[in-house]
């Protein structure tokens, strides 16, 4: 039986990957900043520890894994899914905006690894899985500083495939589409308090989609819960999973593109080394 940690588990992706977990026989640590909403979503459960958890907040992220440890024994899966959305140009958006959105999708993340990992390494076993989204690999306008913490947890979780390897820690960043989840509402999705006429045509027209957009997504958030079922169980597990034909799309048309432009530039890049 294996022991998962999940974050933001009291709806959404999280609650969906807590009962495919259940459902295959292991213990599931699951945590919210309301614990109660995880009872009254998945019930009592004699695999199931719901703990208070603000991802911001590191003592509670080392008082959580503590209780975990308590209860199970041992963390063997990591699920790094709690953030949310800020929608809005990058000048649009606000230092305390910005500061916000990081403290979640990117501290959170560093604080609830930190809190992990020590018990991982003492296992010399786990895998450490973070949730970023298309929006990490491939900017979208109205979506920068958004995009950017997600960019964050990309090169965090890199990194952290090249360190943990060593110590038979696997570490995986996921990358979804648009999946027909609550992101796009206002619990999961802020928008920006300044909105400035001269990017109508662009944030605007962001905005706009976004409205349309919700809960007619293309990604099934049920196949999304068992395909991390899937990727916890694979012997070899990637650095990096996509999901969804959306991101497939994108990350080919960035590669090309990326590919095009360093062909291009290619002269200059080279003509800055030292000709020794």
């Amino acid at each position: 039986m294996r022991t998962w940690f999940i974050t933001g588990a009291s709806r959404g992706f999280g609650t969906l990957i807590a009962e495919r977990a259940l459902r295959a026989g292991d213990a599931v640590i699951a945590t919210a900043r309301k614990p109660e909403e995880i009872a009254a979503r998945l019930g009592d459960h004699p695999n199931l520890l719901a703990v208070r958890l603000d991802v911001t907040r590191e003592e509670q992220a080392h008082q959580a894994v503590a209780e975990g440890i308590k209860r199970f024994g041992r963390i063997d899966v990591l699920i790094n899914n709690a953030g949310f959305g800020v929608l809005g140009a990058v000048e649009e958006t606000s230092a305390s905006e910005t500061e916000r959105l990081f403290a979640t999708n990117v501290f959170g993340v560093l604080n609830v690894t930190r809190a992990v990992l020590p018990h991982m390494r003492r296992q010399r076993s786990g895998h450490v899985i973070n949730i970023s989204s298309i929006g990490g690999y491939h900017a979208y306008m109205g979506w920068g500083v958004y995009g950017s913490t997600k960019f964050a947890v990309e090169g965090i979780t890199e990194a952290l495939h090249q360190e943990l390897a060593p110590l038979g820690i696997h570490a995986t960043v996921v990358e979804p589409g648009f999946f027909r989840t609550d992101f796009l509402d206002e619990q999961s999705l802020v928008k920006t308090a300044l909105e400035l006429s001269d990017y109508d045509e662009t944030v605007g027209a962001m905005r706009k989609h976004a409205e349309a957009a919700n809960h007619a997504q293309p990604g099934d958030p049920v196949k999304f819960a068992d395909a991390m079922l899937a990727l916890v169980n694979a012997p070899k597990p990637p650095q990096r999973l996509a999901l969804g034909s959306d991101t497939i799309a994108r990350i080919e048309a960035k590669n090309r593109f990326v590919a095009q432009e360093l062909a291009q530039w290619n002269e200059l890049a080279l003509s800055t080394d030292f000709k020794d």
